[in-house]
């Protein structure tokens, strides 16, 4: 494969991986919209906004296992069609279920397109894979801010208008990968065998993923009949036989690294895309919902120069090294956005944007330097885990923190009114019984208890910053461990898989 077709592929990846943010970033700013037209409470919109993810998961984890065999192509396809059914599907819903499957539709098309873009890259560039894995994930950031910048310059125009606008990214990337020729894995160029792949996940790895998948599935379920739900102890079963399937089959439980990494991946989706979903509601609190909506573009334009200049950056750190900076930066955002007021929070941020920037691209470009043999599977396992750990767990949480201090607050300061709106009872996990606040009550209220209401709700959602600043904790931890076990061997090295050009075409 020459150069020219190599950049011609690269920017076909990178347009796709800017259509899916495009969707996250309106997403976001259209989420208030969506709570009023269809009646959703805080929880309902965690759910919703993780339903945008998780499923990501499914179809990366299928695809990684099977694209060998079906060519990226076949794959990219698939997404496009997932992507053009999904937006017809949302601008058509009549109600939260078919709000709710249309989103995950399009979580499926989007983790069709990582399950693509994030080998083909790691392939055609296998010298320098953490530099353009992070050049190709400022297509991300890119993409929720020219979201979030559509949302923003239609102003009053209806959501539905503005959802239109999600087409024009899915049909760019479309006309751009349909004449692309596609390269050959850099795993199977090697001749590495496909159990020898699986053995780097082994059978505590897919236990994870087989056992948060469960949950999704469940989650799925849920929302058709409650009593659909899978018990937790079922999930964990299923999981447990597929772990020790897996785990014969490889006769390994997995790589440590490789395990350590994927403990990593929900908090730092949460810490990254959770608080992505949540900005511009969350910070309402302080600014209006266009103010907000330029916060969020402003931090991801940073995101998307830095990325795009990552290549020196990684150079000089190394990929476990920046990751580990990145992460006491992130820690540092999140107090600092949970404590600013007025335009201080502009400088809290940009600290906040400096510490998720490498984050999730980085943390791609190491497990694809130190488990090439992995192939598709291991990068973009590592993907699946992080967003089903943070759309199961981590934003329904989020959602779910929110409604019991609005519901405790509420009772307290203004019982009366918080008779008049509260809502059932939602079991959430880890939270139990939680209420929230019914959005179709709200409206019978006066202004004046509307305003009360804003008061109680503001506080509770900024705090959300707080909580989340936990995980990026644990994961500094995580990444301290591997940052003194590459030092203890002499420094961080990338890991080779000799084997014929990695560029070949078919």
């Amino acid at each position: 494969m020459t150069d020219t077709e190599k950049k011609k592929l690269f920017w076909a990846c990178f347009i796709a991986l800017v259509a899916t943010s495009f969707v996250f970033g309106l997403r976001a700013n259209i989420i208030g919209d969506w709570q009023k037209d269809f009646g959703l409470s805080e929880a309902d919109k965690g759910t919703i906004l993780g339903v945008g993810l998780w499923p990501f998961a499914i179809s990366i984890i299928v695809f990684s296992l099977i694209i060998d065999y079906i060519g990226y192509k076949t794959a990219a396809y698939f997404a496009m069609g997932c992507h053009i059914s999904s937006l017809l599907l949302t601008l058509f819903a009549d109600g939260p279920t078919a709000l709710y499957w249309s989103v995950f539709l399009i979580a499926i098309a989007n983790g069709t397109v990582e399950a693509f873009i994030n080998p083909v890259v790691a392939t055609i560039y296998n010298k320098q894979k953490a530099k353009w894995l992070n050049i190709l994930h400022a297509g991300w950031p890119a993409g929720l801010a020219l979201g979030a910048l559509t949302a923003i310059l239609l102003g009053e125009a209806s959501w539905q208008l503005k959802y239109v606008m999600c087409f024009i990214p899915v049909v760019i990337y479309a006309v751009m990968i349909i004449p692309r020729k596609f390269p050959v894995n850099e795993r199977v160029e090697a001749n590495v065998s496909y159990r020898e792949m699986l053995s780097q996940v082994g059978g505590i790895g897919f236990f994870i993923l087989t056992w948060l998948l469960v949950l999704g599935v469940s989650q799925i379920l849920a929302s058709l009949n409650p009593d659909l739900a899978v018990p937790g102890i079922v999930a964990f079963i299923v999981a447990a036989i597929a772990g020790v399937a897996a785990g014969f089959y490889t006769k390994t439980v997995g790589h440590w690294m490789f395990l350590l990494i994927l403990l990593t991946m929900g908090p730092l989706a949460t810490t990254e895309l959770g608080t992505d979903s949540w900005m511009p509601d969350l910070l309402q609190a302080d600014f209006t919902a266009a103010q907000a909506g330029w916060i969020f573009i402003y931090i991801s334009t940073i995101m998307t120069i830095l990325r795009f200049y990552a290549g020196p950056i990684v150079h000089r750190f190394s990929a476990i090294g920046l990751i580990v900076i990145s992460a006491m930066i992130a820690i540092i955002g999140l107090l600092f956005l949970s404590k600013a007021a007025g335009v201080v929070i502009i400088v809290a941020a940009t600290v906040y944007a400096l510490g998720k920037t490498f984050l999730w691209s980085t943390t791609l470009g190491l497990v694809a330097e130190q488990f090439p043999k992995g192939g598709a599977l291991t990068l973009n396992g590592v993907s699946a885990v992080g967003v089903l750990g943070m759309g199961i767990l981590g934003a329904p949480i989020m959602g779910g923190l929110q409604d019991q201090g609005i519901d405790r607050d509420l009772s307290t300061a203004h019982p009366a009114i918080y008779e008049k709106v509260v809502s059932e009872p939602r079991e959430l996990p880890f939270l139990g019984a939680t209420r929230g606040v019914d959005e179709d009550k709200v409206k019978a209220l006066t202004d004046e208890e509307r305003e009360r209401l804003r008061e109680v709700r503001y506080p509770n959602k900024k705090a959300a910053f707080l909580q989340v600043a936990v995980l990026p904790t644990f994961m500094l931890i995580c990444y301290l461990i591997l940052f003194f076990y590459f030092k203890a061997k002499g420094g961080y090295k990338p890991v080779e898989l000799s084997g014929g050009d990695s560029g070949t075409a078919h």
